[in-house]
């Protein structure tokens, strides 16, 4: 499933990836994009733009010229990342289309959410785009049509609040919610990991026969996958509630004793993984936070604590 060595296809050009469907590599190759940033283009003459990507002029002119002849009738993002969605803006004036997603940067996030981003709490790293709105909000369910093509938006919060996925089908363009080479960063306020899994449990509901992630290959194998997923952050969760006790404990020691010889680069998105698992464990009050919910706070299991079973996460 992992494809590190054997994904690595030209910026700026086309290519086919399913019937009906382009995909387009962005310039942008980081360690949070893999690669660089999939654009994908569906159906022939009036098309929709899926991700357009970064404000990269390169990117605008490989697309712009690959698409000579055609006209880009909508533009989908799957959520308000700055290596998804800025190009989206451009790409409207320059063509006069609409741009359609589940809401701005920050739509969609839980309560919870809402009030450790007003206690402070920033974005974890990598990089909502704040200005992102776009010309029509989709609810779940909305179904986008083409020429020869229809679409119908699925709304899956986890990595972003905004998050939507996008299904052609059996075919389903998963965005950052579902990819190969890596698992999904969930950042909170940005992130929420009992909102991702229960997106995983609903696009596996789905049964796609193929995803189409935002970067790296097509995943061909979305039922594997998606147990993979869920299997690693139920991991994760018990490591968390291990490393805890009737003794409150701060996040950077907890996460001290679950990663191990972490590089000093990754201390950080480590620290704010640990976060994640701990605010749904604290929502679903299987452990305390002290004095209360926040970054800066310590955790502890409470006094009646009984192991809790994996499905019970």
């Amino acid at each position: 499933m992992i494809d590190r060595t054997d994904f690595n296809p030209a910026p700026g050009v086309f290519d086919q990836v399913a019937p009906g469907v382009r995909r387009m590599l962005a310039p942008n190759p980081s360690p949070m994009t893999f690669r660089g940033t999939n654009t994908y283009v569906v159906g022939q003459g009036r098309v929709a733009v899926i991700d357009p990507g970064p404000d990269d002029a390169r990117h605008l002119a490989a697309l712009e010229a690959a698409l000579a002849g055609e006209v880009i009738g909508h533009i989908l993002v799957t959520h308000a990342h700055r290596d998804h969605s800025p190009l989206a803006r451009v790409l409207a004036r320059r063509h006069a289309a609409p741009v359609l997603a589940f809401g701005g940067a920050t739509a969609g996030r839980t309560p919870v959410m809402q009030r450790l981003a007003r206690d402070g709490l920033a974005g974890g790293g990598e990089g909502a785009d704040m200005p992102f709105v776009p010309d029509i909000c989709l609810p779940d369910g909305a179904v986008i049509e083409g020429d020869g093509w229809r679409l119908v938006a699925h709304h899956t919060p986890g990595h972003m609040a905004n998050h939507m996925c996008f299904a052609l089908d059996d075919l389903v363009f998963s965005g950052d919610h579902v990819m190969g080479w890596s698992t999904s960063m969930v950042s909170p306020p940005d992130g929420d990991l009992g909102a991702f899994l229960a997106s995983c449990i609903r696009l596996r509901a789905l049964a796609p026969r193929l995803l189409l992630p935002g970067h790296g290959a097509p995943v061909t194998d979305p039922a594997a996958r998606l147990e993979a997923l869920l299997a690693h952050r139920l991991q994760r969760t018990q490591q968390v509630l291990a490393a805890l006790g009737p003794v409150p404990r701060p996040i950077p020691s907890i996460t001290r004793s679950i990663y191990h010889d972490l590089a000093p680069t990754l201390i950080a998105a480590a620290e704010r993984n640990v976060f994640a698992h701990l605010i749904d464990l604290v929502i679903k009050n299987h452990i305390h936070a002290v004095p209360r919910l926040a970054v800066t706070s310590s955790f502890r299991r409470p006094p009646d604590f009984r192991q809790i079973p994996l499905d019970a996460v």
